[in-house]
């Protein structure tokens, strides 16, 4: 997949069925609006692409918003393309990017930068400034600029619930991994560099991965039941684990950080990038009279985790 910063396609890169949206945690119904464009591509033989935006318009609009992302950008482009996505071009996005009206965002853009032969969108779809462009806009405007447009209607999940970012959001916030992992298809992950830490972990005999979160949404703190994911180019290996995402109050901490204990594992990880699927929520965060007690809280956990994640697979 060849990704663009910017929306001036070219040669063979022009014609292109467009995907439009911006895909935060591509679950489901994101991943029914691509699919579409997949077949569309495949039937006329023109490239398949996705379009979105970076950042996401929220934490533009929104800056003293706290994080909230499901799929930062990396995590984004990397689902995308499992998905078999040609081209996908994420585009920057800023407050002078927003003034642009809906009728300057399809000729700037869907014409004349990326040539767009069709546009699919989903049926919720908003563009342009004050989000005056509809899914119905562009069709009708479409029809005067030489270019197809499929607006896919709502999907449903099982359940019955519709599949949505912000309900995903509100479940991990509720430390319902399980729930939140039904209406994406898949465990929800964050990954991120392993950082160097204090190390206190491997003084009790529990040795973790510290990660960063960046502008990822911090789910409930406490302890989950995870698969640890070590990437090495486009394979991971997988291994079962217990991840705290918390202030470590017993050690006197204040800030939230994430760590993870890789169950059986021995080896350097620093450096290394890892992905981390949240599967199961097994306390919350608490502090501990001790080493010695929250020593044997950790063993508790870990134990609980071993036994919830032998029934589970890291890729379901």
């Amino acid at each position: 997949m060849h990704i663009f910063r910017h929306e001036r396609a070219a040669g063979a890169d022009r014609g292109a069925a467009v995907a439009i949206g911006n895909f935060d945690g591509l679950h489901p119904g994101h991943r029914v609006v691509i699919a579409a464009a997949g077949r569309i591509a495949r039937a006329a033989g023109v490239p398949h692409a996705v379009l979105t935006f970076e950042p996401h318009p929220y934490a533009v609009f929104n800056p003293a918003a706290p994080p909230f992302r499901l799929t930062p950008f990396r995590s984004k482009a990397r689902h995308i393309e499992a998905l078999g996505v040609d081209l996908l071009f994420a585009l920057h996005f800023d407050r002078a990017f927003a003034t642009r009206t809906a009728e300057q965002f399809i000729d700037d853009i869907l014409v004349r930068g990326l040539g767009a032969s069709h546009v699919i969108v989903g049926y919720d779809f908003v563009f342009g400034n004050q989000r005056r462009g509809t899914a119905a806009f562009l069709v009708k405007e479409a029809r005067a600029r030489g270019f197809a447009v499929t607006v896919v209607e709502r999907v449903v999940a099982p359940v019955g619930e519709v599949y949505s970012s912000t309900i995903i959001r509100e479940r991990l916030s509720a430390a319902r991994p399980r729930e939140a992992a039904r209406l994406l298809g898949r465990w929800w992950e964050i990954d991120g560099r392993v950082e160097h830490a204090a190390g206190v972990g491997q003084g009790l005999g529990y040795p973790t991965a510290n990660l960063p979160m960046a502008d990822y949404l911090r789910p409930a703190p406490g302890i989950y039941a995870a698969f640890a994911g070590i990437e090495d180019g486009k394979r991971t290996e997988w291994h079962p684990a217990a991840a705290y995402f918390g202030r470590r109050p017993t050690l006197g901490g204040h800030e939230l950080g994430l760590e993870v204990n890789l169950i059986d594992f021995a080896g350097d990880l620093y450096g290394r990038h890892l992905r981390v699927a949240l599967v199961d929520y097994l306390r919350p965060d608490a502090a501990f009279a001790g080493l010695d007690a929250l020593t044997a809280q950790i063993a508790d956990d870990v134990a609980q985790a071993r036994r919830i994640l032998a029934a589970e697979k890291p890729e379901p």
